[in-house]
């Protein structure tokens, strides 16, 4: 009974099993004493301060002239006394409405609101308009209830339209109590419930108790008016539970009553938000049928609807049929053009929303930021929110979000503070997405000590979201022990770990190389209870793969096969990286495969994945294949295949592509250009190196970067110009850092220029002491000219400094088994493979093959270099690859580090004696030998 108590002190029904008549009540009655609502009342109950004997009827009583003298509640209750007195006055609603209002205006909220329950609350707008007055004169409409409940404990009777009200309130106000009770006394009494109190019962039980009370409620009538099933349906999708709501649609369609515009639009927005495309069309079909087309809010939810699921076309038609169109409509079709990154579609439109008279609001400039910021026009952004706060906008909120998201993407750490300036002057720092925003922002952009102030400093309560921000920052830094301390602090401020949380640790456990801490937080989520989902085993495959230990994430991929976890197209990518990674061609088909059954194929992040893979692994082709198929090609999808094309010294190939991205309006950014630049030293392409270095500053405002610098450097050299690469050198902006002087000196191995090699080698060993490629390549170039002494200073320099030649490998996959072959390691087949290979080479020698032996560092006779040649690990793999494939089955070799001339010569003649392709990914590009010729034109 404890439980019941609350409601006694708001209504004390009858005990009576017979219906209670009714008392006639009027607001002439109304006594404001603590007892009495009827004619009969005692005037002394009234706690005026004057005598009402005194007050007699006069025909010179006006009531708004009395009403004009009212100065005080005293003034309010004689004012009211004396309408008591001249009931026959008592003539019109305004005179009650004119009343209430006095006794709210001097804080006497019981009588006002007791007044309003006897004789005014039959009309909706005035009781809306009463409680909006009672709260801005500092009234509690919980107070409203109260009389409520005194006034029936009182013996006063409503009708239907005051307790539709009262049920109202209380599920606005969550009384579950009083509504109940309301409800038993209702059932009690018999009486006859109309639809708008089934209605309002339907939406107590529904926000107060359970749905199932409320569609109870909806069961239990006999008679289901159009009303009642509009009110349950938008009951059940408030409640999201769509399912129970598309049923009880169709049932609506069966009794022949009407869905109202609201409720067809609230379906439509639960199809676009749960992707029930066939669904909605069904929708569609229904506002057909029934005309409701000219409704402007049922056909801008059939835009977002549509869109929603992908279906623009149909989007845009609905559209075009449309008679009129409010701001809504335009804004609805400009954000779903965006959303799907037609940019030049959604400014044309908003070009046509103009001419037509019709002014955008903030609403369509966030539209078109959040679109540009989704699809990677990130400089667009900037010039958008520039363009809109010219035009007299205030950015808010979201349009800050999207800005940010840019800041973050083009790294422009300092106009990301000057937002973080506008977002605290402008009092946006209460919200909560543009706090986390900027904690995101300063967290990718490393500086942690700033997003621990942000995250500090936060006026709005720190949701979870923000907490997992600033965890991952710290765990993606590698500071493991800062994001379990901070992960503590969450918990002891009652926030609990959720999967975020946990896959954030996971990930960066994964991605610093730590893949066993990582799979054991996949355990220790288990034993907390909560299940690790796709995300979860994503992170740990993805993690490792990011890290370059791939035959790692394949194993967690296994695993997570094992645990019965399906892969989402995150996982796919993560996995096709991989196979990319380690050319594993026939592995990276297989998910290929999978791609296409299981619908991930129209992932544009799948298929860019798809193109890297099979650009790795040496089939340029169904790379092609992959990105011509892609609809809504992406600025990476152009970049992955321009730098697929750029491995293969395919120059002319990458500037056709080029060009043709700038022809489909996509806006290169600086990995284009860097792809396009490592396109034409590949090839040579001198004069076009120079012309897209020189557009990238002037045409396009991309400051270029070591990386560009590096690859002009690697153009001249390589063609030859090696005093202009050296005065380039000199000129440009930035220091030379070991990527510029390894071109430099990669550049003097080909074209035997030992003085400015000697001084690139130089600051090499001071760049990089430990990096024995550079020692390797000096060594080359002293052997070449048989300069020995300082072939053995250059090693001794190694002794002395610790360095040592690094493990140098190549391997062959045949029949999905990977074959290894290392540099001072045997073959279980080795017998088998020198026996192919010297008479392989006695064919070679047929053609024209010389062996290279200035590729040999050591001061032996050329006929031991010969031997030494043929021990090479690519060689071997290739020549592995020729005896155990089959004769029409291309050779795909993977070596760790750069291939010597001599192999590169000897793995052109190969592919002409045995007629077979031969693909070799060496430590810097692809090599493509056929017929006796190799795809880079001898130009590496």
């Amino acid at each position: 009974m404890d439980r019941v108590a609350p409601f006694q002190r708001y209504f004390t029904l009858s005990q009576s099993q017979n219906p209670i008549k009714p008392k006639k009540v009027s607001p002439a009655s109304v006594a404001l004493g603590p007892a009495l609502i009827s004619p009969a009342t005692q005037l002394s109950n009234l706690s005026l301060s004057y005598s009402w004997s005194h007050l007699s009827p006069s025909p010179a009583f006006h009531f708004s002239d009395d009403l004009k003298e009212v100065n005080s509640l005293e003034s309010v209750k004689v004012l009211h006394a004396r309408l008591l007195k001249m009931s026959n006055s008592w003539s019109s609603d305004s005179m009650t409405k004119s009343l209430i209002s006095s006794y709210v205006k001097f804080n006497d909220f019981r009588a006002a609101t007791t007044i309003f329950f006897v004789g005014f609350a039959r009309n909706y707008v005035f009781w809306s308009s009463f409680l909006d007055e009672l709260q801005s004169c500092g009234g509690q409409t919980r107070r409203v209830l109260e009389v409520f409940g005194e006034l029936c404990g009182k013996g006063v009777v409503f009708d239907g339209k005051v307790l539709t009200l009262v049920l109202k309130m209380c599920a606005s106000l969550m009384d579950p109590w009083l509504g109940l009770q309301i409800h038993a006394d209702l059932v009690k009494k018999g009486f006859d419930l109309d639809v708008h109190l089934k209605c309002a019962l339907m939406n107590f039980y529904g926000r107060c108790w359970d749905l199932e009370s409320a569609n109870q409620v909806f069961n239990e009538m006999v008679e289901k008016k159009e009303l009642a099933w509009n009110e349950v349906i938008m009951l059940n999708l408030r409640n999201e539970r769509w399912e129970k709501a598309m049923e009880l649609f169709r049932g609506m369609q069966f009794s022949c009553a009407k869905a109202y515009a609201s409720t067809v639009a609230k379906l439509l927005h639960c199809c676009s938000k749960v992707g029930a495309l066939e669904e909605g069309k069904q929708i569609h079909g229904y506002v057909l049928k029934f005309a409701l087309g000219s409704d402007l809010l049922v056909s801008n939810s059939l835009i977002n609807m549509y869109s929603r699921n992908n279906r623009l076309e149909l989007a845009r038609r609905v559209f075009g049929l449309m008679q009129d169109h409010n701001l809504s409509s335009w804004n609805s079709i400009i954000s779903a053009y965006a959303t799907h990154g037609y940019l030049n579609d959604a400014w044309n439109l908003l070009k046509e929303m103009e001419s037509s008279d019709l002014k955008h609001d903030i609403i369509t400039w966030n539209c078109l930021l959040s679109g540009h910021a989704l699809h990677g026009s990130h400089k667009a952004v900037l010039k958008i929110f520039r363009r809109m706060q010219v035009v007299g906008f205030r950015p808010n909120s979201s349009s800050i979000t999207s800005v940010l998201q840019a800041v973050i993407e083009l790294g422009i750490l300092k106009f990301g503070r000057e937002i973080h300036g506008y977002v605290i002057r402008n009092e946006l720092d209460y919200d909560a997405y543009v706090v986390t925003s900027l904690l995101d922002m300063y967290v990718k952009h490393n500086d942690l000590g700033k997003a621990q102030a942000v995250f500090s400093c936060m006026k709005s309560k720190r949701n979870i979201v923000a907490w997992n921000t600033l965890i991952s920052g710290y765990s993606f830094k590698g500071l493991f022990d800062d994001a379990r301390k901070l992960m503590n602090e969450m918990e002891e401020e009652g926030i609990t770990p959720d999967l975020v949380t946990w896959n954030s640790l996971i990930s960066g456990y994964s991605m610093w190389g730590q893949g066993d801490e990582a799979l054991g937080l996949i355990h220790q989520v288990k034993s907390s209870g909560m299940s690790p989902n796709v995300v979860s085993w994503t992170a740990l495959v993805s993690g490792s793969s990011q890290n370059g230990s791939y035959m790692e994430s394949l194993e967690f991929f296994s695993q997570m096969q094992r645990e019965g976890i399906r892969p989402n197209s995150v996982t796919l990518s993560s996995l096709l990286r991989n196979c990319g990674g380690l050319s594993l061609l026939q592995k990276g088909k297989e998910i290929h495969s999978f791609s296409i059954k299981n619908g991930f194929i129209e992932d544009v992040f799948v298929a860019t994945a798809l193109i890297d893979m099979y650009c790795k692994s040496g089939n340029l082709k169904a790379a092609y294949e992959v990105f011509e198929r892609i609809e809504n090609k992406t600025l990476a999808t152009w970049n992955c295949l321009i730098m697929g094309f750029a491995i293969y010294g395919l120059g002319k190939e990458v500037v056709s592509l080029f060009e043709q991205m700038l022809g489909a309006d996509i806006i290169p950014d600086a990995i284009t250009f860097t792809a396009v630049l490592s396109g034409c030293k590949n090839s040579g392409l001198v004069n076009e190196g120079w012309k897209y270095f020189d557009s990238m500053s002037s045409d396009y405002g991309i400051i270029p970067t070591i990386e560009h610098y590096s690859c002009m450097v690697d153009l001249l050299g390589r063609a030859g110009y090696l005093d202009e690469a050296w005065d380039f050198m000199q000129s440009m902006p930035l220091k030379p850092d070991a990527t510029i002087w390894g071109a430099l000196l990669g550049s003097c191995r080909i074209h035997k220029n030992i003085q400015l090699a000697e001084i690139a080698s130089k600051k090499l060993f001071e760049l990089e002491p430990y990096n024995s490629a550079n020692y390797v390549l000096m060594l080359n170039l002293y052997a070449m000219f048989d300069r020995w002494g300082d072939v053995e200073r250059i090693k001794d320099l190694m002794s002395d400094i610790g360095v040592k030649n690094g493990q140098v490998w190549s391997w062959v996959e045949i029949d999905q088994i990977i074959h290894v072959f290392c540099a001072g390691e045997n073959h279980p087949d080795e017998g088998e493979i020198y026996y192919e290979l010297y008479h392989l080479v006695s064919e070679m020698k047929k053609l024209g093959y010389k062996p290279d032996v200035k590729c040999v560092y050591q001061n032996i006779d050329d006929s031991e270099k010969e031997k030494v040649l043929l021990s090479h690990t690519e060689k071997l793999a290739i020549t592995y690859g020729l005896v155990k494939s089959r004769s029409i089955t291309p050779i795909r070799v993977i070596k760790n580090s750069r291939i010597c001339p001599d192999c590169h010569t000897a793995a052109k003649y190969m592919s002409l004696v045995k007629n077979r392709e031969i693909f070799l990914r060496d430590g810097s590009r692809f090599h493509h030998f056929s017929e006796g010729k190799c795809s880079c034109n001898d130009c590496w």
